[in-house]
């Protein structure tokens, strides 16, 4: 699977050729890659997912290919932030990076990567469901996913939040179906992603505002959130992000997950 995709130029991967990655989300086959490569098991069988094995072995190469292009996913959200997620691919090693940025800030704020060395949480569900609803109307032209279902299952391996409602299954299955995921085979994918297994540090974190920084912070040692994100920018900007991560000012979500 070759890419002919768009060179992405973003200020803190100099060292590194991207390219955009959102074509990729137009195959089932990446979701099922994307979901078991971050939060599940790559040696499941890609026919109980309803995927071809071809197209999802095809789709592991691509995402893994240390020889091409990264393929970075964006996803824009309120005032002018974006969420990342890269595939970072080294020759020995493969790392799904997940960040947010604002141009403004010179710097990138990290919610975490799932590789060899994971880290995270990164998001609660609020801020989660918050981003997958703020689609701005711009984002069909500065490039970025625009479909609700799909910018709420890139950023999904990083949720960790005990307050994870348990109608949070129903929403992830119909953004699973509506991404090509057969419906007699959502509703248990969904819940294979949001297992509470009690060994999951996933579903183990607090949420909580402290300090002068309206940004939230997490109770994980695992997750680059204990601090505030992008630690060092503005208050102005941190207020903006708190703001952008709660959805302020956005419409309901039409797919009934605000």
């Amino acid at each position: 699977m070759s890419d002919t995709s768009e060179i992405v130029d973003i200020p803190e991967y100099l060292d590194f050729e991207l390219v955009a990655g959102e074509q990729l989300a137009r195959e089932p086959a990446f979701w099922l890659a994307h979901l078991l490569v971050t939060m599940g098991d790559l040696s499941a069988d890609a026919e109980e997912y309803g995927v071809a094995p071809s197209a999802y072995e095809a789709m592991l190469d691509r995402l893994s290919d240390a020889e091409q292009p990264w393929p970075v996913i964006r996803v824009p959200f309120g005032g002018g932030h974006t969420a990342l997620a890269v595939y970072a691919n080294f020759e020995d090693e493969n790392t799904v990076e997940f960040a947010l940025r604002h141009p403004a800030w010179g710097r990138l704020g990290h919610l975490g990567q799932c590789g060899p060395e994971s880290a995270g949480p990164g998001l609660s569900w609020a801020e989660l469901t918050a981003i997958a609803a703020s689609v701005p109307a711009s984002a069909s032209d500065t490039g970025g996913l625009v479909d609700q279902a799909q910018r709420l299952l890139l950023l999904l391996p990083m949720l960790g939040d005990p307050a994870t409602p348990e109608e949070a299954w129903a929403v992830v299955a119909r953004a699973l179906s509506r991404c090509g995921i057969p419906e007699d085979v959502a509703p248990r994918f969904a819940r294979e992603l949001l297992r509470t297994d009690a060994d999951d540090r996933r579903m183990e974190p607090f949420w909580t505002v402290t300090g002068d920084n309206p940004v939230p912070v997490c109770s994980s040692r695992y997750s680059p959130r204990q601090v505030p994100i992008a630690l060092g920018i503005t208050l102005n900007q941190a207020q903006a992000l708190a703001d952008a991560l709660r959805g302020d000012g956005q419409p309901p979500c039409e797919l009934g997950w605000s």
